[in-house]
């Protein structure tokens, strides 16, 4: 039969209040770590996932579990520390806290098999993966950098331009997608929230992104569906089938070793007060994050249409050109540090240069110092660091005979990767830069505090 619970949020609070008074009637037991999972959890209200996964149940059959509960159970799991649900099902009847927090009376809690029904049917597919099990061998593979702590070389067989355009020419449905019972969970239940609490303003978004290693396994695990081998052909391109097609083999810059699994890439929104996380994709290891971030961007603005971005912060594994052209298309404004492996100084009007940073370099090796800049015009106006008006410039090899000294305006039309408004020297531009680390901060209370990683996942 189809799940019923009337009352809602507010039947919740009023069994927890209940069952905590009988079974804890002292309330220093709990420990303050304790109490502030017991407030998040009085204050979390799921019941969305009840009227969503309604139509997922059978009209016949014996009274089932409320999905709000499992839901919050399986979150509980997470907080407890409990990394698998064979574990959680035989805590939830030896300890009564579990079972209450969940929504079940103690005593009454599913089994194993419970939750694994629940999982599946928040996947909006019949293949637990988002790719076939039997596809080719992949010929190019990740290797591992020449210096410690850099990230690997893409591997991608289209250009960062290429996937630009075909990014922007798909359309993409939340409803075509096997996550799209999540997502609509994730977004009212909780990235709604937070805009109505004046959490995240999505009239003027800055959104930050990186992606981040989960390990799923020690190695690939694949097996041959031909008959070369009967045949005395050792080695052969024929598919193969792979336990866990989404995956393959990456490499991981801060652990400095190659790892099997995933690349989760984040946007998070940067200019919120707690780096609250916007939109998550799950790509393959050897995902370079230059390819990851338009997967998940163009993703993120077909499912959220309404809100609007205002600024990037990347780091400089998203230094290509076409990022910075289609901002100024957009509107945007990016703040992308430089990859000095792409080139890191340009002639400019022939006998200028322009450094890392983006200041002008006159003949003589000098910098050139700020005098001013154009907004309307999208330029930036730089001046000798010699000259005085009063004396004239006292460089041996004067580049002008005006004693205003030798003018140069970088406009951003000329080159947009290197010519950056506000430039990059410029304390707006390292402050508002400074923020792009609250992508890594949420990376890090996913993998580290919510042990993402532990859960052994097995598909996607």
């Amino acid at each position: 039969m189809l799940p019923v619970y009337s009352g809602g949020h507010t039947a919740y609070q009023t069994f927890l209040l209940e069952n905590l008074r009988k079974y804890y009637p002292d309330p220093t037991v709990f420990s303050k770590s304790t109490w502030d999972i017991i407030e998040r959890f009085w204050n979390l209200d799921l019941s969305y996932t009840d009227e969503l996964l309604r139509s997922k149940y059978s009209v016949f059959g014996p009274k089932p579990r409320t999905p709000s509960c499992m839901q919050r159970s399986y979150l509980l799991s997470i907080d407890f520390k409990v990394h698998s649900l064979t574990d959680w099902a035989a805590q939830l009847k030896i300890n009564p806290l579990y079972a209450i927090l969940s929504g079940f009376r103690f005593g009454d809690t599913p089994g194993v098999g419970t939750f694994y029904d629940f999982l599946n049917r928040l996947w909006d597919s019949d293949s637990d993966n988002l790719s076939p099990h039997i596809h080719p061998l992949k010929k190019k593979k990740v290797q591992k950098p020449k210096q410690k702590g850099e990230k690997a070389e893409s591997i991608e067989k289209i250009t960062v331009e290429q996937l630009f355009k075909s990014m922007e020419s798909s359309s993409f449905s939340i409803d075509d997608q096997p996550y799209a019972s999540l997502f609509k969970i994730y977004n009212h239940e909780f990235l709604t929230v937070s805009i109505s609490k004046g959490l995240i303003d999505t009239s003027n978004l800055s959104i930050a992104g990186d992606g981040m290693p989960v390990v799923t396994s020690a190695r690939e695990r694949k097996h041959r569906i031909c008959k070369c081998s009967e045949n005395g052909i050792t080695s052969c391109d024929c598919d193969r089938y792979f336990s866990q097609p989404d995956c393959d083999v990456g490499y991981d810059s801060s652990r400095d070793c190659f790892y099997h699994g995933y690349d989760l890439y984040m946007l998070v929104a940067s200019n919120s007060e707690s780096d609250l996380p916007l939109f998550p994709l799950l790509n393959p290891a050897s995902k370079h994050d230059s390819h990851g971030f338009l997967e998940t961007y163009f993703r993120f603005r077909a499912f959220l249409p309404d809100f609007h971005i205002s600024k990037w912060l990347l780091d400089s594994a998203h230094d290509a050109m076409p990022y910075y052209q289609y901002c100024r298309e957009n509107g945007i404004q990016p703040f992308i540090d430089l990859n000095e492996k792409r080139g890191i100084s340009m002639k400019y009007k022939d006998d200028f240069t322009i450094a890392k940073d983006g200041i002008p370099i006159c003949k003589a090796g000098r910098k050139m110092n700020h005098d001013g800049s154009e907004p309307s015009k999208a330029r930036l106006k730089f001046r000798c660091p010699l000259a005085s008006r009063k004396y004239g410039c006292s460089c041996s090899t004067p580049c002008s005979d005006s004693k205003y000294g030798r003018t140069v305006h970088l406009a951003m039309k000329d080159n947009p990767r290197f010519i950056n408004f506000p430039p990059r020297d410029s304390k707006e531009w390292k402050l508002e830069y400074n923020a792009r680390t609250s992508a890594e901060r949420s990376n890090k209370r996913e993998k580290i505090d919510f042990q993402l990683e532990s859960g052994r996942h097995r598909s996607t």
